[in-house]
């Protein structure tokens, strides 16, 4: 039922876990695709192949997105390389994986989520926002912590409660133009970003998670493409400012 026949799409953080899926997802759906990296080149060349192997158009755009004026110049190369863009998928960022109280917390690694999980978000869009035609789409990945909190991880979930404000105020701003705006926030999914923690106490620590989430599994990065493609799709043309929770019911459960 879903038709992105003729749409262009930017996905930023497209190398890899939910990005990849997405991208692959929106591929088969019809759209052409550019994914932004930023230093995994190999990776994003796996995430290529497969969009092109769904004979799709498929162009890598590297760049720091943290850095305006190289967020700038990505959006400016996906418009150009695809000749146009109608959907905007903002889903890069960090999760520094060690637990660190806010008492401890250095200001290097507040700045640098900040950057990587908020500014970032705010460069690609206001760079994005003046190129996308009426009735475009933008969707945003923000996470359970954001709605929650995270103890231990202030600056991530910090990061992503912002991410869930600016996306409700982006939709008011942008309503005029059809543009809708909404976010889909994950839980615990099953990426590279998430290894490290899992693989804690012997794998323990994994158990311990999936025992918090009332479906009773961690999500696959495809869990999380499907919401988002919908959200892209005339499907969901009458939605905007909407966060579409994403974690098998874990955030009832906080």
């Amino acid at each position: 039922m879903i038709s992105l026949e003729g749409k262009r799409a930017f996905v930023t953080g497209g190398g890899r876990g939910i990005g990849r899926a997405t991208a692959l997802m929106l591929a088969q759906a019809g759209a052409s695709v550019a994914v932004g990296y930023r230093s995994r080149r190999a990776e994003a060349d796996e995430t290529l192949a497969g969009v092109r192997r769904l004979r799709r158009l498929a162009i890598g755009i590297a760049g720091d997105l943290g850095d305006p004026a190289a967020a700038g110049r990505a959006v400016d190369e996906a418009v150009q390389g695809l000749g146009g863009l109608e959907l905007l998928i903002v889903n890069h960022g960090i999760w520094p994986p060690d637990e660190v109280p806010v008492a401890a917390m250095a200001d290097a690694q507040w700045d640098a989520t900040l950057r990587a999980n908020l500014n970032s978000v705010l460069y690609v869009c206001r760079a994005a926002i003046p190129l996308l035609p009426d009735g475009g789409s933008i969707v945003l990945v923000s996470s359970t912590a954001g709605q929650r909190g995270e103890a231990f991880h202030a600056d991530y979930a910090a990061t992503k409660g912002a991410v869930i404000s600016f996306t409700k105020s982006l939709a008011v701003e942008l309503a005029p133009r059809r543009i809708t705006v909404n976010c889909v926030a994950p839980g615990w999914v099953e990426t590279e970003m998430s290894q490290e923690a899992y693989a804690r106490e012997g794998g323990a620590r994994r158990r311990e998670i999936e025992r918090t989430i009332p479906l009773g599994r961690v999500a696959s990065a495809e869990d999380c493409a499907g919401p988002i493609v919908f959200l892209c799709s005339d499907l969901a043309r009458h939605i905007t400012g909407e966060i579409l929770n994403v974690n098998g019911g874990s955030v009832l459960c906080g």
